[in-house]
């Protein structure tokens, strides 16, 4: 099932780095794109992930996934995927990982909330701050800022979710520093990163649902792909738990979404004729994904997790509580400045202040956030149990 080797990205055949480097520190033997996937594991905002929400705001729920083990899970879907079809796993492992970094606190919520706080400054994406932290706000080097990742690693996090028709000011701002070609498709090893993305977390929305109890299992057993794996999971255990039995249904389903993608992807890169990763930018579409069978019962199994768990009228209070929190916390940083830590002040414009100051609340993570509410505007009304 691997594909020609040409359409992989190579280290060897990289762009490079916006900001050349020098081999006169220890590098140990990695190559470029390995030292990519390191740089993001060590970074800062890739620790920060381990306190951001994912669905749940639980910043006491030890069981439910985290934007941290999220990253995790889509990065070991990705690798599979890439070592399959011969791409470069060092690549994909990295935009995995990276994938989420620009996530600010309290998921969805948050990012809603952050946005509509800096309407006037341009706004927020995540997506386009993921990349400003890469390239600006992370520094731990001393030659730059940011984190100084390959081209391909920048073009991979920028438009992993396809070509970039209408850049928001953030990613604008980095294509105006190093074109990123935001116009076309990206490699495959990005491709596979989106692709591993939805895989993980349709299926652990479905984990955390199930466990939680808001979920409920014989509504979603009624969906045909969930249908047909648990029916097939009863025929091979007959007599299983209802318990272990969920959590088979949860493994069988990745490892189905994953084989699907496999045979699409090759039979879309056969199709198409494409032989280099020039081609694969210029093909016009994405060459990763379902086939159209399963992208079409995985389309009604989001439609099924937005209705009965993502807009769940029982968690609606605790969005509204989320958002009442990031969007306080903009306010008072707007209206004082010196609320700020010093090195987030600045005697700049009233624009550049703003984002400076959404850098700041997007760095925060859930109980960070919390804390400073609560020390400044005062308390928060968050469970500290199931959610």
């Amino acid at each position: 099932m691997k594909l020609p080797p040409t359409v992989a990205a190579q280290p060897s055949r990289s762009r490079g780095r916006h900001h050349p480097e020098t081999d006169t520190d220890p590098r140990g033997p990695r190559d470029l794109f390995q030292r990519d996937r390191d740089r993001i594991i060590h970074s800062v905002a890739f620790r920060r992930l381990r306190h951001k929400t994912q669905v749940f705001v639980a910043p006491d729920g030890d069981h439910y996934r985290v934007r941290l083990t999220h990253s995790l899970e889509v990065a070991q879907i990705g690798r599979t995927l890439a070592r399959a079809l011969g791409l470069n796993e060092d690549l994909t492992e990295a935009l995995c990982l990276a994938h989420d970094l620009g996530h600010p606190p309290f998921g969805h919520a948050g990012e809603d909330a952050l946005g509509a706080a800096l309407a006037d400054a341009g706004g927020f994406d995540h997506n386009g701050h993921t990349v400003r932290i890469v390239t600006r706000l992370e520094n731990p080097y001393p030659g730059f800022d940011g984190l100084n990742l390959s081209w391909e690693a920048l073009e991979g996090l920028a438009k992993h979710n396809g070509p970039v028709s209408d850049p928001r000011w953030a990613l604008a701002e980095a294509d105006g520093q190093w074109a990123l070609e935001l116009g076309g498709w990206p490699s495959l090893e990005a491709q596979v990163a989106a692709i591993a993305d939805d895989i993980a977390y349709d299926n652990h929305d479905i984990d955390d649902g199930l466990r939680s109890g808001l979920l409920v299992l014989e509504e979603l057993i009624e969906l045909p792909i969930v249908a047909r794996i648990w029916a097939a999971i009863g025929t091979r255990y007959p007599g299983l738990s209802t318990e272990k039995r969920q959590r088979a249904l949860v493994r069988d389903m990745i490892g189905t979404m994953v084989g699907d993608v496999l045979a699409e992807t090759e039979r879309r890169v056969r199709d198409s004729g494409v032989e280099t990763i020039d081609d694969v930018r210029s093909a016009g579409r994405s060459l990763a994904g379902f086939s159209e069978a399963l992208a079409g019962e995985e389309r009604a199994l989001k439609r099924f997790l937005y209705a009965r768990l993502y807009n769940l009228a029982e968690l609606t209070p605790i969005r509204r509580e989320a958002q009442r929190v990031v969007a306080d916390l903009a306010a008072a940083y707007r209206a004082d400045p010196t609320l700020l830590p010093p090195d987030w002040r600045h005697s700049g414009d009233e624009q550049t202040q703003a984002r400076t100051i959404g850098d700041f609340v997007a760095g925060m993570t859930d109980r960070f956030a919390i804390a400073r509410h609560e020390e400044l505007l005062g308390p928060v009304n968050l469970p500290a149990g199931r959610f």
